[in-house]
């Protein structure tokens, strides 16, 4: 591949590649200014809005599958799950041959995968007490590890890409979206993040050789939710942030387990970018969940993550460039000046005031040390997203400008 230019991106679909076909899918890809595409390469289930959907308006993936042509030798026991339409259709072998001037980059969700872990029961996150969260694969177990490592070599050795971006490199928090997920007790924070931690027999034991009591932090936790769960009693997010800040410091061996997720979220990145060929720019989304100040419930440590790999591409989605702005600040405030950081922005409802402050939200991040700006999704937007795509490349761009100007 000829020498990567700057990260100007449009998150994509394989679907809407095929529903659409290269020639109109690429003239709204250009006339957004974009020079590439991330295309979905492993992805899970969903109930998508298609406003510009062709042969629908409402679209179903198939869960945990993967939208590349795999190597069965490359794995083990877990093997990946094609989608149906590679029976038709190579959709990065597509985007190559028909759109040679974008460039391509793979989006990879790691270990959100139900039909994975419904197959691979012994693999997947467990609750304090034992119940399994069937989405969630175990970063901590080798086996699951060994796949999503296996996963990625696989996908950038067999296709020619600028690079991949990584979804749920970790642990998924308790609420998730499942189908029908459902409680008749106010849920908070504070029993969101205590009913969301792995107590699985691959955790407690990895965790126990690095030094972590990881079976006194379980019986705090369960002692805990069943003393909520007992009770009548209910309390706001402001109250329950106060408990998980005086549960951290009031329990050493508590914070010491979150710090070794964090750790162990951070090694699994760094053996992707390990086995990635040199050339591929990894970077990961750390998080999904807003702020990202809140990735730590997931495992994920902005500095660390930054350092085990080429970058962090955060989801600055966001209500209001207000919002934008207070977020990349406590980002680069925690991976310091020199980590690689880019972005992806929502130009439509519910973000950014509906779009409207989306170029001012690109202005900021750009001030803010942010090399590379992508969009989310263009199935998902009605097709006048282009307009506002384009004026806040063009914003991105003139404030990089003007900041190498200042420093000239």
């Amino acid at each position: 591949m000829a020498e990567r230019r700057p990260y100007r991106s449009i998150y994509s679909y394989a679907w809407d590649l095929a529903d659409e076909g290269a020639g109109a899918f690429g003239d709204r890809i250009a006339a957004t200014g974009a020079n590439s595409v991330s295309l979905a390469a492993a992805y899970h289930a969903g109930k998508f809005i298609r406003p510009h959907g062709r042969s629908g308006k409402v679209y179903f993936p198939e869960d945990g599958t993967v939208y590349f042509r795999h190597d069965p030798s490359a794995y083990q026991r877990i093997q990946p799950l094609p989608n149906p339409l590679l029976a038709d259709r190579d959709p990065l072998a597509d985007l190559a041959r028909q759109l040679p001037d974008l460039e391509r980059y793979g989006w990879v969700v790691c270990f959100h995968n139900t039909p994975l872990g419904r197959l691979h029961p012994d693999l997947v996150s467990r609750n304090c007490y034992g119940d399994p969260y069937w989405y969630s694969l175990n970063p901590a177990h080798p086996e699951a590890r060994e796949y999503v490592v296996a996963l990625c070599r696989d996908l950038t050795m067999h296709y020619d890409l600028s690079g991949i971006r990584l979804e749920t490199p970790g642990w998924l928090p308790f609420e998730h979206g499942y189908h029908h997920e459902f409680a008749l007790i106010r849920m908070d924070g504070w029993t969101k993040l205590l009913l969301g931690l792995d107590f699985s027999e691959a955790t407690v034991t990895l965790a126990a050789v690095d030094g972590i009591d990881v079976l006194h932090v379980q019986k705090r936790v369960q002692a805990a939710i069943d003393m909520f769960m007992a009770s009548d009693i209910a309390f706001t997010e402001a109250q329950a942030a106060d408990w998980i800040a005086s549960d951290l410091i009031a329990d050493p061996d508590f914070m010491a387990f979150l710090r070794w997720r964090c750790k162990l979220v951070a090694q699994v990145v760094q053996e992707i970018r390990d086995v990635v060929p040199a050339g591929a720019d990894v970077r990961v989304i750390p998080s999904v969940q807003r702020p990202s100040a809140r990735g730590w419930i997931e495992g994920s440590d902005l500095r660390l993550l930054a350092n085990a790999c080429d970058g962090l591409e955060i989801c600055a989605y966001e209500r209001s460039a207000a919002d934008v702005h207070a977020d990349i600040h406590h980002v680069r405030r925690q991976t310091g000046p020199d980590a690689r950081i880019s972005a992806i922005m929502r130009p439509t409802y519910p973000d950014l005031a509906n779009g409207a402050e989306v170029q001012q939200a690109a202005r900021i991040l750009a001030r803010h040390g942010v090399d590379g700006l992508a969009y989310y999704n263009d199935g998902h937007m009605r097709a006048g997203y282009v307009h506002a795509a384009r004026t806040a490349f063009q914003a991105f761009d003139e404030s990089l400008d003007d900041l190498l100007m200042e420093n000239d």
